[in-house]
C-alpha cells in the first residue's frame, strides 16, 4: 500500500506542478489553432510529455520521497542483531533472485508493513516498520521480505510507472478537451482561452486522474498475486501464508481508521471501493497460494 500510495501522491502532484508551469510560460497556447479550435497534434505531444514527463519523475524519486515521508533510516552498518539479520536475509533473497542488493531500511510505526521501491533493479530499496519486525516472527518477516524482494525483481515500479505514464497522457489529452469545450460552450469565449478553460481543465486533470487510478490499482493487485508467488519461491509457501495469515489475525477482527481500510487490507469492502483497493483480499491471495 505505501508503495503504491507514494507513487501516486508524487505522480499527481507532479502532474498539477507541471500543468501550472507550462500554463503560466504560456505553452497552452500553442493548443489554440488560429484562436478557433484545439492543435490536437500538439496537445496529444504535449499530453504524452506531461504524462511520462510525472510518472518517470516520479519514478526517479521514489527512494527519496519514500525515505522522507515515511522517516525510513537506512542501515549502514547494523548496530543489533535483528538488523543484522534483516540485512542478510534481504541480501541472501536479492543474490536468490538476480538482483543487486538493496537498500535495507526500517522506519518507525506500529503496523506491519513493508516496500520496496526504486527505479533500478540494482539500485532499490526495501523498508520494514518496527511493527512488522516486533509483531511477526522471522519466518513471516523471512516472507514478507521475500516478496518486496519479488516485486523488485519482476521490475514493478518501472512497469507502474509505464502504465502510469499511458494513463497520464489520456488524462492530460481529455481533460484539455474538456476544457475547450466548456469555455467554448459555457462561457463563450470566441478566441483564444480564457480563465475558464484553465480551471475546468485543472479540476477535470484531478478527477479523471483520480478515477483512472482505478486501473493502476487493478495492475497494483495482479502484481501482488505474482509478489506472493515469487515469495513462496524464495522464502517457501508456507512461510508466506503464516504472513498473510498474521495479517488476517492483526487487522480484520479490529476496527481500521477509515485511512487504512480505503486500501482494503482487511478485503472488507464494497464493490466499488474494490475497484481503488492496491492489495487483493488477504483470502483471496491465500487461496491462490494454496491451490498454486
Amino acid at each position: 500500500m505505501k508503495r503504491i500510495f507514494l507513487f501516486i501522491v508524487t505522480n499527481l502532484a507532479i502532474l498539477v506542478m507541471l500543468s501550472i508551469t507550462l500554463r503560466l510560460l504560456g505553452v497552452d497556447r500553442i493548443l489554440d489553432a488560429e484562436g478557433s479550435g484545439l492543435n490536437f497534434n500538439a496537445l496529444l505531444v504535449l499530453s504524452v510529455v506531461i504524462g511520462f514527463g510525472g510518472s518517470f519523475i516520479s519514478l526517479a524519486m521514489s527512494k527519496w520521497s519514500a525515505k522522507h515521508m515515511t522517516g525510513a533510516t537506512v542501515i549502514e552498518i547494523p548496530s543489533n542483531s535483528t538488523e543484522g539479520w534483516l540485512v542478510e536475509t534481504v541480501r541472501r533473497q536479492a543474490k536468490a533472485a538476480g538482483v543487486g542488493m538493496p537498500e535495507v531500511a526500517i522506519y518507525d510505526s506500529p503496523d506491519i508493513n513493508a516496500f520496496a521501491t526504486g527505479m533500478n533493479r540494482n539500485n532499490a530499496l526495501v523498508a520494514v516498520s518496527s511493527g512488522l519486525l516486533q509483531k511477526m516472527s522471522r519466518d513471516e518477516a523471512e516472507a514478507v521480505l521475500a516478496h518486496e524482494v519479488s516485486h523488485i525483481a519482476n521490475g514493478d515500479m518501472v512497469t507502474l510507472a509505464l502504465i502510469q505514464g499511458v494513463v497520464n497522457t489520456f488524462v492530460i489529452f481529455l481533460s484539455r478537451i474538456i476544457g475547450h469545450v466548456i469555455d467554448r460552450a459555457v462561457f463563450r469565449t470566441e478566441e483564444g482561452h480564457g480563465p475558464a478553460y484553465f480551471i475546468t481543465s485543472l479540476i477535470a486533470q484531478l478527477v479523471l486522474g483520480i478515477l483512472a487510478t482505478t486501473i493502476v490499482m487493478w495492475f497494483s493487485r495482479q502484481r501482488e498475486f505474482r509478489a506472493d508467488a515469487g515469495s513462496a519461491q524464495i522464502s517457501g509457501r508456507d512461510k508466506m501464508i503464516a504472513a498473510l495469515r498474521r495479517l488476517q489475525q492483526e487487522y480484520e477482527p479490529s476496527h481500521l481508521p477509515d485511512k487504512i481500510a480505503a486500501f482494503g487490507i482487511s478485503g472488507q469492502k464494497s464493490q466499488i471501493g474494490r475497484l481503488f483497493m492496491s492489495h487483493p483480499p488477504l483470502e483471496e491471495r491465500i487461496q491462490a497460494l494454496q491451490s498454486a
